[in-house]
């Protein structure tokens, strides 16, 4: 880390809601992918309690709905609208930017999936990295101009502690050749998630957009568990250990998220991985937090880049300005 590493007042116990106390985001349009459950769903209430304008881009439009009408019932706030967006299918990401329209302030890449069984999508992708990453990627490029157009705008990139689990194989991503293990495919889906923030904030500050990526913590029982269960060992104190990820509920899980997205604290932040509010420190064997060095790293950050615009490019599917 050769740079000052950020700090703030706030740590793994932090709930968005205190993150979001005292900031006005009247006037500013976020989207936030998987808002209708979730720590996804805890990062639309915080925006949209500040005054944002939240769309909440989701595949369950009815479970979207929902939480719209339950979000402007607790907020006050009637400007939170739903669209469809399947990260997994190209068609769909497509038809979303070319649905929007108008300055983009905040997006938060917060939906994904974890450790299914082997899947692939229509253009034979691995299914994590499909809709971890690629379906990320094509959705933020994409939408490139909007966030432009902002004049000073904010991506935020949900990675996991799971990044730990490895880099990217750049010579097999998708398990063409060697034997599919779910945890080894999530944890490069997340890994890219970290390298994207880093090559997107290299390439777009000048542009005014800034882009960091997080860890949230390990919360159980939400819908990024669905193909393993109830997370396995969840603790009965959510006090935090020095040695290990955090356990948190859903309110704290968004915190991170929601200080990236809003907070004047990381104004001007661009590039990093945090984690309990914090920038997260470089990670060591044997400690389950932290940040691994590959994940930061540039040449592989512009690697995945030109990776990634090749598959789109292949998929044959326009996604808007991407660059």
């Amino acid at each position: 880390m050769n740079h000052t590493r950020v700090t703030t007042p706030f740590g793994a116990q932090s709930t968005a809601a205190e993150i979001i106390a005292g900031v006005d985001l009247s006037g500013a349009r976020a989207i936030v992918t998987g808002g209708a459950s979730g720590i996804g769903l805890e990062t639309a209430r915080a925006l949209a309690g500040a005054g944002a304008e939240v769309t909440i881009a989701v595949r369950d439009l009815e479970a979207g709905e929902r939480a719209a009408r339950d979000l402007a019932d607790i907020t006050g706030n009637n400007q939170i609208l739903v669209a469809p967006l399947d990260l997994a299918d190209q068609a769909s990401v497509a038809a979303f930017v070319g649905g929007w329209d108008g300055p983009l302030h905040i997006l938060v890449n917060n939906a994904g999936i974890m450790a299914p069984p082997l899947a692939r999508t229509a253009q034979g992708w691995e299914m994590q990295f499909a809709t971890n990453h690629l379906g990320h990627f094509a959705l933020a490029t994409g939408l490139h101009d909007a966030l432009a157009a902002a004049g000073s705008a904010r991506v935020v990139a949900v990675s996991s502690v799971g990044h730990l689990n490895g880099d990217l194989d750049f010579d097999d991503i998708h398990f063409q050749w060697r034997c599919y293990d779910r945890w080894t495919a999530y944890g490069q889906s997340k890994t890219a998630n970290v390298l994207f923030a880093v090559e997107a904030d290299r390439r777009w500050a000048a542009d005014g957009i800034r882009v960091n990526a997080l860890n949230p913590g390990r919360i159980p029982a939400t819908n990024l568990s669905r193909h393993i269960g109830d997370v396995a060992n969840a603790p009965t104190s959510f006090e935090p250990d020095s040695t290990a990820v955090s356990w948190k509920n859903a309110e704290q899980g968004a915190a991170t998220s929601v200080l990236l997205a809003a907070s004047p604290l990381v104004d001007g932040v661009g590039g990093r991985y945090f984690e309990d509010c914090v920038e997260a420190e470089p990670h060591q064997p044997g400690i389950r937090r932290g940040v691994a060095d590959y994940a930061l790293d540039p040449e592989a950050a512009a690697l995945l880049w030109q990776v990634s615009l090749d598959a789109l490019f292949e998929a044959a599917v326009p996604t808007g300005a991407v660059r």
